[in-house]
């Protein structure tokens, strides 16, 4: 699997993710920043924190944090098997 299809699998996984019931077509914008923050984090907590404050910004809403961490404990985990599968 290459870094492309990575990517792709990330940003599905963040689009899906429909955190103050707007609709999945709500969020364009948030899940590029979110997929550059997953590249940018490999610890849990800090992009929990990452991702509450891009959605906060956007919407002046605050995600509760423990929603946060099971998003971004979905996103490390794919981030992490793939990255042991590439060459």
């Amino acid at each position: 699997m290459d870094m492309q299809q990575v990517n792709q699998m990330l940003v599905r996984i963040i689009q899906r993710w429909d955190p103050l019931g707007y609709g999945c077509d709500a969020y364009e914008t948030e899940a590029v920043d979110v997929l550059q923050a997953v590249h940018e984090y490999d610890e849990l907590y800090p992009l929990a924190k990452k991702i509450q404050a891009i959605y906060e910004f956007s919407f002046e809403e605050v995600i509760p944090l423990e929603q946060c961490m099971k998003i971004a404990k979905q996103l490390l985990e794919l981030k992490q098997a793939a990255s042991c599968q590439l060459p």
